[in-house]
């Protein structure tokens, strides 16, 4: 049956990579003429790490691959929601690469609201998740129902707020690993291959068969967009690029039974990184959504790491913690994730540390 299911995930992951690759293709060739070019010397900001101007817009492909292999899909109201959800990101990625990210993230974070909301309207949430001593910890009460026209409506209270900060979340932290040359496309395929083979697990549960289609869809997307953004880049995720990325495998976690678990482990490096970098912006009075050079891959960047070498680690590591979340039951999960989170913590602070010492004062620093 596994086998029978690799035939779900073959046929729209290759029209997503080949309609992705073509579409970065055009949007590379058009891209003066839709002005997406971000060009460092006139976009000056401390988190850019590119140092010739090259074209944003990866969202166009994402999107455009998504919406050319969603007839693979079950064609209701769930997937439809998706789209919108995607749609509404993709616009809006657009319009911040055109006027260089000058779009307030504040209302970039209202927008990761409301395409997480238009899912979650479609009844997509999460109604259960693993307990660490054993069992499930069910979501789906309290209640709030309603009569709408005749047919009753219930909003799962728990199950959507989790589902909604889980999305939101996503969207935001996925990212912002993404600062140099092939770093983002690399984790994101890993991730949605992972969750396709969980999904192949489940042979008796037909619902899988969707996961198994969505994942492929989004390795395929992605996967046709990396040579364009792998060493040298010639074109960037930008913001819908890199927001469509944590919105789709958001929704793939929580189609594949609440898989949160396993896409936290394959993400851990991603998700860890952001934590450190939010946690350290409080800390400091800053706002934790105005971005700054202080993520992994900046402090490995001054450490004289390559960028090639730096989009390598975030693959390697997105493939061992992979291999492990396949491999491992629930319980054995987080054990690994308390491990790594320890481990990759570690990692950083002594990176920050690092960074920070090595630089010489300023004329007004002392």
């Amino acid at each position: 049956m596994e086998n029978s299911r690799w035939a779900y995930f073959f046929a729209p992951a290759i029209l997503a990579m080949v309609i992705s690759y073509f579409v970065s293709w055009l949007v590379v060739k058009k891209a003066k003429i839709l002005g997406i070019v971000d060009d460092p010397k006139s976009h000056i900001h401390v988190k850019n790490t590119h140092q010739t101007a090259v074209p944003r817009g990866g969202g166009l492909p994402i999107l455009a691959a998504i919406f050319a292999g969603s007839f693979f899909l079950p064609q209701n109201t769930r997937t439809y929601s998706i789209l919108v959800g995607s749609l509404l990101l993709g616009i809006v990625g657009l319009l911040d690469d055109k006027f260089e990210e000058k779009i307030s993230p504040y209302l970039r974070l209202i927008v990761n609201i409301f395409s997480a909301l238009c899912v979650i309207g479609a009844g997509i949430g999460i109604a259960y998740i693993t307990n660490p001593t054993g069992g499930i910890i069910r979501l789906d009460s309290p209640q709030l129902c309603f009569q709408v026209f005749q047919s009753q409506h219930c909003i799962w209270i728990l199950s959507d707020i989790f589902a909604l900060l889980w999305l939101v979340w996503m969207q935001n932290i996925v990212g912002w690993s993404s600062g140099v040359d092939g770093q983002l496309p690399g984790f994101v395929i890993v991730a949605a291959v992972t969750m396709a083979f969980l999904g192949m697990r489940f042979s008796g549960d037909v619902s899988q068969i969707t996961v198994i289609t969505l994942a492929a869809l989004i390795a395929g997307a992605y996967a046709g967009f990396l040579p364009w953004n792998w060493y040298p880049q010639r074109m960037m995720p930008g913001y819908g690029g890199k927001s469509l990325a944590g919105f789709l495998l958001g929704l793939l976690a929580i189609y594949s039974g609440a898989k949160v678990g396993a896409m936290f482990l394959v993400l851990s490096v991603p998700i860890i990184d952001a934590v450190m970098v939010i946690s350290k912006r409080l800390k400091e009075g800053r706002s934790p959504v105005w971005g700054g050079r202080e993520h992994l891959h900046h402090f490995l960047l001054d450490r004289g790491w390559s960028r090639k070498r730096i989009a390598k680690l975030y693959l390697f590591m997105s493939v061992f913690f992979a291999i492990i979340a396949l491999q491992l039951n629930a319980n054995l999960k987080y054990f690994t994730m308390a491990t790594a989170i320890l481990v990759i913590s570690g990692v950083i602070l002594w990176l920050q540390n690092w960074s920070t010492s090595s630089k010489q004062q300023g004329p007004d620093s002392g």
